[in-house]
């Protein structure tokens, strides 16, 4: 459940500091995060959510300067949330920070492409993450080592056929036959959910942006057998 926190007003003092949306579906790591960042100077924490949905309930109110957004998340990930806040446009459109224990291309890839600002693993130490939320508020992007590492590796890589993991291909199967995301999720026993989630990275491997054009992609690429 969302939250709004002492400082949360936008008048008043709060508006020197940075204001930071923190969204994270953990409460004992979003706990942490809100103690730790309410000890560094110049920020202030206005709020915090459970999900990618939460968030995009209380910005408008919060008018956070800085999103810190964890990407898995229930309802709504970190990634689409973050492509809906980027998307929104206008004045007071606030940074978003991804900060995640995740470093797979996919998520990295999925981030960037979202418009987050930057890309964090959890791991850093609290004055790295201070300093990264001070970054992005002035437009600067912010990548962990290890992150521009793959993105770097990834950009000098020859481009090759997308990997799907056994259970994305699966998804993909199944809506080549025609199947809803609900009939997906019942065929293979999981949420619709977690369908659409997968229909999401589906969708970033392959460059796509619908279900139609992620099944055509996959017969291309001899993904998916050829229909017959």
């Amino acid at each position: 459940m969302s939250r709004v926190l002492p400082g949360g007003s936008p008048t008043g003092a709060a508006t020197r500091a940075i204001r930071v949306l923190v969204v994270d579906d953990h409460p004992v790591v979003r706990a942490g995060m809100v103690a730790m960042l309410s000890e560094e100077p110049g920020l202030v924490v206005v709020g915090e959510a459970a999900n990618g949905a939460e968030a995009l309930g209380v910005i408008a109110r919060l008018m956070p300067d800085v999103v810190l957004m964890d990407l898995r998340m229930p309802v709504m990930d970190g990634a689409e949330a973050t492509a809906r806040i980027v998307g929104a446009g206008g004045a007071g459109v606030p940074q978003v920070l991804v900060l995640t224990t995740y470093d797979t291309d996919a998520d990295i890839v999925r981030s960037v492409e979202a418009g987050a600002r930057g890309y964090l693993l959890k791991d850093a130490p609290p004055a790295q993450i201070a300093e990264a939320i001070q970054r992005a508020a002035r437009g600067e992007t912010v990548l962990a080592p290890a992150v521009a590492a793959r993105l770097a590796d990834r950009m000098r890589a020859p481009m090759g056929t997308p990997e799907l993991t056994a259970r994305e291909i699966e998804v993909l199967a199944l809506v080549a036959q025609g199947q809803s995301n609900a009939e997906v999720g019942r065929s293979l026993f999981i949420g619709e959910a977690t369908v659409k989630t997968h229909l999401v990275r589906v969708f970033a491997k392959l460059g796509v942006s619908d279900r139609t054009a992620a099944v055509t992609a996959a017969y291309r690429l001899g993904l998916l057998p050829p229909p017959g």
